[in-house]
């Protein structure tokens, strides 16, 4: 883990007089699974959406694989190898598992989704989207109606369909969100099975997933960053812990 993935230069964000991203400077590194954490209303999901491409931010840049990509739309970064999975589930729930995956290897080459009839029978999409739902153990589910997947195992497949993008980047958006006990420990070993084959940004409200998993955690918290470290540094952060943490740490 050396040089920086990511780096946020100064975002800001402002709606109306409401500040929710302040003068925010972080840098991902090559190969980090790193948390950013805060209480509900910090800005977590607004400064997500900037990194994404669905929201502009006011001020700042975002540097991806050392490229300036702060006004490029969300595809473009997604081409770029940015995947991003969302807060609340966002598969097609009439498409199996494996449509849903082949959309994503189907996008990552180029094509138009207005040609999957034709592009859901060649062997070598298919091939590629299989290969993303073992990853997250749901080979066995690639028939099965996205709709009809349990909660977790949507999520699986969520995240399915960002490795199917072939990413260098994943930002997932509380991927625990929703979630039972046996299908969040599900989720955390399938992320640390993932961890160092991608960089990973993971936004989530789960603490004890956070310091199970992260290499660094960040804390957000009216917009503005209050502390970045190894986790037991943060955790024991009397500042994160009045202004987060609390006595939950």
């Amino acid at each position: 883990m050396g040089e920086a993935l990511l780096r946020l230069d100064g975002l800001a964000k402002s709606f109306g007089a409401l500040r929710v991203t302040d003068a925010v400077t972080l840098d991902i590194k090559v190969g980090e699974l790193h948390a950013l954490i805060g209480p509900n209303g910090a800005g977590k999901t607004s400064l997500i959406h900037q990194l994404s491409g669905a929201l502009a931010p006011d001020a700042g840049r975002v540097l991806f694989d050392g490229q300036d990509v702060t006004h490029l739309p969300m595809h473009a970064r997604a081409r770029r190898g940015l995947a991003r999975t969302f807060q609340i589930t966002s598969v097609l729930p009439r498409f199996t598992a494996l449509e849903n995956a082949a959309l994503a290897v189907q996008s990552r080459q180029g094509s138009s989704f207005r040609f999957f009839g034709h592009a859901a029978a060649e062997e070598e999409l298919n091939r590629q989207a299989l290969e993303a739902l073992a990853v997250v153990g749901l080979a066995g589910r690639a028939g099965v109606p996205a709709g009809e997947l349990s909660h977790g195992e949507q999520r699986g497949l969520e995240l399915a369909v960002a490795l199917a993008l072939e990413p260098k980047l994943i930002l997932l958006d509380e991927p625990m969100a929703g979630a039972g006990v046996p299908e969040s420990q599900r989720l955390v070993e399938i992320l640390r099975g993932l961890k160092g084959r991608y960089t990973i940004l993971l936004v989530e409200h789960d603490m004890q997933a956070v310091f199970a998993l992260a290499d660094q955690v960040s804390v957000l918290v009216n917009g503005r960053l209050i502390a970045t470290g190894h986790p037991d540094a943060v955790r024991a952060d009397a500042q994160v812990r009045a202004a987060y943490l609390g006595e939950a740490a």
